[in-house]
């Protein structure tokens, strides 16, 4: 299986994820042009995906939904709530009924040879999900925009080939920033986003011997940098009392505006 994303941070998402055969995005929250010139980038265009997985509404994850869909008629797959409150969003514009294909957390379905899990997520919207998929032994997982992790995520996310899990924000770097209050409030909320220390502390519980790499996505572009949030997902990993320190597995960090290293397993 592959992973790479194609633009991750507060100013748009989408993560491409598939098999030899079977070509998939996570999240369509940049233009359709861009997603298009990161695709060309890999091989591939965006004609030869075969559906598009919706983590939630919020614009930096469907901000090119609908010119995709209209365009190449490629098939959405999210939850219901979601659906409903995409179809509320003028920006998107409208996308034909029949692209829509409703999916229930927990509940496993297939597009070809991929076994797609979807799960919940703790965060601001209607209905948002994780995704976990699976092509044979291989497994891959998409994690962002969670306020906090459970041991249901971690369930959700254990035995792993590779994992894209946000890394949002330095927590002092929110604290003593410009943002107005309520909306530092909503990030370190449940329903936020996951600090750097979170997501390296989450990882410690997910570190295997089979894991090949981890990406932090997500990350703001107000209350983060790319080498903070890896020196500091390092730093948790290493401080942890788990049997793995970090420089046992490749940590790299997924790029805001451009196509990040494309990871095969």
């Amino acid at each position: 299986m592959n992973l790479c994303s194609i633009a991750s941070g507060s100013s748009g998402n989408c993560i491409y994820v598939g098999s030899e055969k079977t070509h998939l995005l996570v999240d369509a929250g940049i233009s359709g042009k861009r997603i298009e010139q990161g695709l060309n980038e890999l091989d591939l265009t965006t004609g030869d995906m075969k559906g598009i997985l919706i983590t939630h509404e919020h614009i930096d994850h469907v901000q090119g939904l609908g010119v995709l869909a209209r365009r190449y008629g490629l098939p959405i797959y999210g939850t219901a709530a979601t659906f409903e409150a995409v179809k509320r969003m003028n920006s998107v514009g409208k996308i034909p009924d029949e692209l829509f294909c409703p999916i229930c957390p927990d509940e496993v379905f297939e597009i070809e040879d991929l076994q797609i899990r979807p799960f919940s997520i703790s965060h601001d919207a209607a209905d948002p999900v994780a995704y976990r998929l699976e092509c044979g032994a291989k497994a891959v997982g998409v994690a962002t925009d969670m306020g906090i992790y459970t041991d249901y995520i971690v369930e959700n996310l254990q035995g792993l080939d590779a994992l894209l899990l946000e890394a949002n924000h330095d927590i002092h770097m929110l604290e003593v920033g410009a943002y107005p209050y309520p909306l530092k409030r909503r990030i370190l909320g449940e329903r936020g986003h996951l600090s750097n220390e979170a997501s390296g502390q989450l990882l410690c519980r997910l570190l295997h011997d089979k894991l090949k790499s981890i990406v932090l996505g997500h990350l703001s572009k107000e209350n983060n940098y790319a080498e903070l949030a890896y020196e500091t997902v390092k730093l948790e990993i290493d401080l942890d009392n788990c049997p793995y320190q970090s420089g046992d597995f490749k940590i790299q960090v997924a790029k805001r505006d451009c196509v990040s290293e494309l990871i095969a397993v």
